[in-house]
């Protein structure tokens, strides 16, 4: 007899599916099956008409077949086609899509399906049959290979040092490594992998973005040249992405570097986990399910009793809380490799700069400046502006009736691209030739308003004939292999100057550079969202450490700053390089206004076409949140706010709107979200109109 107790050798299972959580059809379905299965099993089972992916999480017992029958009398539905060829997925992965999918409240199979590698979901057996074949010959060729020497390990710091020692007598837990830019963070990491594989372990490295992951295989592949390295992020082709998962999964891989999506990338042997430059928001997923992999990471590394180091020059605000209160291992890089100096920083204050004649453009340099990087291209050296705006300029205008180049469709202006000619929205990506005349009155003289790094570009080009001067940003970098032909101009020394966005202030290691320029950062100073100044401090940081990365260069390396605000006091703690009172300052300033780290939050997002339609949903579902919260004993620990629309209210042609919960308490936060969110579904049917709606725990920007 079966465990279902009614025919030999049938068993009832339970399968996740990609459903999401408010289709109110619960985490798992029941099927069964005449083969035995292993839970994390992936196969095919039917769902009404269509055949789904699933995966087999857990065996049902006899309950799921009692149900059916008090339900209607019916039977449990057959699996269909068994991915038999790939091993489960092990307890410890299911477990952690379990915490994630429960933590952000999305559906368990709709979180569980989508951090597979799409191929595998739309492969049979016997086509996965084939890719595993393929991947094992590739294997075995990879072993065959001749190993290349390894490379030469440089000479520790004493900080390093110490903090390899400190780990290595250190139980498993989350260390943030706080060292300042060009302190060797990356050695210590190389380390600790040495070690991990030296034990036989897998080791998971995480970046923020895409354009850091070569960079950085390429180092560790030289210092491991005869293991097995693999890269895990979304500009991978689908055959790509599957190969290196596969290889994870089936313990090949020695190495995993990747973007936030390879924290759910299942390693046998995980002995590492690293999230480099921790405090970047590239970590948090914005669309989805909204999930941060560095804080699944700290929870991955406690799960599986593996170390956790968080490295940063300027750690998030959560993440220095919790070392300064002890909860995180706290270690220090404070000095540069090589005994180099930090830069010299210099806030140039512009409002006593000169002003331009009339009818003439204002200068992108402030002359110091200016005669700061001629001294740097009269010497050989590199300099490095940095402006966090793609495109020529913001907006065009009219002159002689005052016209802008809206978009239609978003509440946003379009960016003039002056290499294309067109005005594009950076929301919604409408594209249009940028007209004659003004569409209103006709005028002829429209004029290009605020500057972009293409308006930089030029400028710099202009005020210093014969400078070789390039640009690194995302409309220079669109094509396959530009990023990597830019930064090898710039490593050779075939660049003077290098105009970018934030692209260019990230974990890039420019030998030559000696100046770096933040050439209009002021726009970051007053916004809204409370996180503004954390982030612009830290780019401005991690500007400043692209400059005397050269120890011998690092006396006379400077990082200036172009500001109308020169009394803030961001800028006088970014000239002591003081992140500690900085951030003491800022937690002081959250502490007082119950922000986090000492609140805990959720958004409720909607976008309809028309705002009240959204408005009127959005208050609907305060309403059943305060009852919800009333009704559990939570009223006094809950706050919810009125809905208002976010920074950029429109976006292609829906109006959006957002409404923030917040408690002190984490746990009660959570009880009020696992009772309330289920019952958005049901709301968003009274509210016709309304096209999405979205919760994002633990949000980013506000």
């Amino acid at each position: 007899m079966g465990p279902d107790g009614d025919r030999a050798g049938v068993t009832a299972w339970k399968v996740a599916v990609e459903t999401p959580a408010h289709a109110g059809l619960g985490d798992t379905l029941d099927y069964e099956s005449e083969q035995p299965l292993a839970p994390g099993t992936l196969l095919r089972v039917p769902l009404g008409r269509r055949a789904v992916p699933g995966l087999v999480w857990d065996q049902a017992g006899d309950e799921g077949r009692a149900a059916a029958r008090q339900g209607g009398g019916y039977e449990l539905r057959p699996v269909g086609e068994v991915l038999a060829c790939l091993p489960p997925l092990p307890l410890s992965w299911r477990r952690l899509v379990e915490f994630a999918a429960r933590y952000y409240q999305r559906g368990l199979g709709e979180l569980a399906l989508a951090v597979l590698p799409p191929e595998l979901r739309k492969l049979d057996d016997a086509g996965l049959a084939k890719r595993l074949k393929k991947l094992g010959k590739q294997v075995s060729a990879r072993a065959a290979e001749p190993t290349a020497p390894v490379a030469q390990r440089p000479e520790l710091t004493a900080e390093q040092a110490a903090a390899l020692g400190t780990l290595a007598t250190a139980q498993a837990g989350c260390t943030l490594l706080h060292g300042v830019t060009g302190s060797g963070k990356t050695e210590v990491y190389l380390r600790l992998a040495e070690a991990a594989l030296a034990e036989g372990r897998q080791a998971l490295l995480m970046v923020p973005e895409i354009n850091l992951t070569p960079q950085l295989e390429a180092r560790f592949a030289e210092r491991f040249p005869g293991r097995f390295l693999v890269s895990l992020h979304s500009g991978l082709t689908p055959a790509q992405r599957l190969a290196h998962w596969l290889a994870a999964h089936l313990g090949h891989a020695d190495l995993v570097l990747g973007t936030r999506l390879a924290i759910f990338c299942p390693m046998p042997r995980l002995g590492l986990i690293v999230v480099d430059e921790e405090h970047d928001p590239s970590y948090k997923q914005q669309d989805g399910a909204r999930y941060s992999a560095r804080d699944l990471a700290v929870y991955r590394g406690h799960q599986e009793s593996v170390p956790v180091i968080l490295g940063s020059a300027t750690p998030s605000l959560e993440t220095w809380h919790h070392a300064q209160s002890g909860r995180y291992r706290l270690l220090t890089l404070a000095e540069r490799v090589g005994q180099g100096a930090l830069p010299k920083v210099h806030v140039l204050d512009m409002n006593l700069q000169p002003r331009p004649v009339p009818g003439e453009p204002t200068l992108a340099l402030a002359p110091p400046l200016k005669a700061a990087i001629e001294a740097r291209i009269a010497r050989g050296e590199q300099s490095l502006l940095f402006l966090n705006r793609r495109g020529f300029a913001p907006v065009l205008h009219c002159t002689a009736c005052g016209w802008k180049s809206g978009c239609p469709h978003c509440s946003a202006w379009r960016v003039f691209h002056k290499g294309d000619r067109t005005l594009r929205c950076h929301h919604c990506a409408f594209t249009e030739r940028v007209p004659r005349a003004c569409p209103e009155c006709g005028n002829l003289d429209i004029q290009p308003v605020g500057r972009g790094t293409e308006k930089l570009e030029e400028q710099v080009a202009l005020a210093l004939p014969g400078a070789r001067v390039a640009r690194i940003d995302a409309v220079t970098t669109r094509l396959k292999g530009t990023l990597e032909d830019q930064l090898a101009a710039m490593h050779a020394g075939d660049v003077d100057v290098l105009v970018g966005t934030q692209m260019v202030t990230k974990g890039h290691d420019f030998r030559r550079v000696t100046l770096v320029a933040a050439v209009d950062p002021d726009g970051a100073l007053f916004t809204a969202d409370f996180r503004a100044p954390e982030r612009l401090f830290a780019t401005l940081m991690q500007a400043a450490g692209r400059a005397g990365r050269d120890a011998e260069a690092s006396g006379r390396s400077e990082m200036w700053v172009q500001t109308w605000s020169p009394a803030h006091p961001l800028f006088a703690a970014l000239q002591r390089h003081d992140f500690a009172r900085f951030a003491a300052s800022q937690l002081k300033d959250r502490e007082m206004a119950g922000l986090p780290p000492f609140s805990h939050l959720a958004l409720l997002r909607c976008e309809a076409r028309d705002a009240t339609v959204a408005e009127a949903f959005l208050r609907a579902a305060r309403e059943e949140a305060r009852h919800l919260a009333e009704d559990m004993g939570q009223a006094e620990s809950i706050s919810l706010y009125a809905p208002v629309p976010p920074h950029v209210a429109k976006v292609a042609g829906l109006e959006r709107r957002q409404m923030l919960v917040e408690s002190a308490s984490r746990a009660a936060l959570q009880r009020v979200l696992a009772a309330w969110v289920p019952g958005l579904a049901g709301l968003k049917a009274k509210h016709k109109g309304v096209v999405r709606w979205a919760i994002d725990v633990d949000p980013v920007s506000i």
